[in-house]
């Protein structure tokens, strides 16, 4: 698996919280579903995404709009708009029948006036999808045709759909809209563009990160990376300190350290167990590394774990 898709296969769509709305000028929604990325997309018309402390961000029809949770954000015709309407959670359409909000907010009416806003929420699940929320820019816009993603006239039609397995449909195209957004992102010329995105293309670098993630509990040094990617040590430590942001060794630290994160939260396997799974000698090294990297131990990263469902 490539660094991209084990970042991207912790962040899932969540059930039940796909949502077609009309809205009709003049219109601004406050959104405050507290989910952590929010997919936004117009089917008719164009909205502004105003995040709270940013310039606000135009979208066309057809445009993907990936936003980051945690800066609150408006949706409006028009970025000087009042918001009218805080939507939550609880305001995402239970069905395909369509239920009244406001007078300006509604959920699949058809033959309606108005632009039509489809969206979804995204939860997040551990420490490497949490890595790829801190790459992301606090509204990213895709342009309609960039990428291979289910367009928004699509998912619309599925959700006007009262059939079996409708919700479990919607989740993946939506999960497939985010990647194939995220795909054309990395590989657009925006400098905001994490460098091990870029990276990856590398023959040198990109080799040395599969191998690091493949592996990462390999004992890795630098000359072996060398060897394995047919470079000198000094060239690869030049090269992926350059693409990456980071010397090869840091990188290996924080990524064991992530997946160790991950396993922590996710399994009930000692730390010693965990700290040999992700290249650690003993419980002791791991337990420095993170609180090297994170400021707690291990067993303080556990016990704050969410409760299970």
């Amino acid at each position: 698996m490539d660094a991209v898709s084990e970042l991207l296969a912790e962040v899932r769509a969540r059930g039940a919280v796909f949502r077609r709305a009309v809205i009709r000028p003049r219109w601004a929604l406050r959104m405050a579903s507290g989910a952590p990325l929010t997919l936004a997309t117009m089917l008719r018309g164009h909205a502004w995404v105003v995040a709270d402390g940013h310039e606000p961000v135009r979208i066309s029809a057809g445009d993907i709009a990936v936003v980051r949770g945690d800066a609150p954000y408006t949706l409006a015709d028009d970025p000087a708009t009042a918001p009218a309407l805080e939507v939550t959670a609880a305001d995402y359409c239970p069905g395909a029948g369509g239920v009244e909000r406001t007078a300006t907010l509604t959920c699949d009416a058809p033959g309606d006036a108005g632009a039509v806003l489809v969206s979804g929420t995204f939860e997040r699940r551990g420490e490497l999808s949490e890595r790829l929320l801190r790459a992301l820019p606090p509204v990213l816009v895709v342009p309609a045709g960039a990428g291979p993603f289910p367009s928004a006239g699509v998912v619309a039609e599925e959700i006007a759909r009262d059939r079996p397995g409708q919700q479990l449909v919607l989740d993946r195209l939506l999960d497939l809209m985010l990647v194939s957004a995220l795909r054309a992102w990395f590989d657009s010329q925006d400098a905001n563009v994490p460098g091990w995105c870029r990276a990856l293309d590398d023959p040198v670098a990109g080799a040395a990160l599969r191998l690091l993630h493949d592996a990462p509990a390999h004992p890795w040094t630098v000359a072996d990376l060398a060897a394995k990617t047919g470079v000198s040590r000094a060239a690869l430590a030049r090269r992926f300190t350059a693409l990456v942001g980071e010397p090869p060794m840091a990188y290996l630290a924080g990524w064991r350290v992530a997946l160790a994160a991950d396993l922590l939260r996710e399994t009930d396997l000692t730390v010693a167990a965990i700290a040999r799974r992700v290249g650690y000698a003993n419980a002791f090294a791991l337990s420095v590394a993170f609180k090297r990297l994170r400021g707690v131990r291990p067993s303080d990263h556990r016990r704050t774990r969410p409760p299970a469902l």
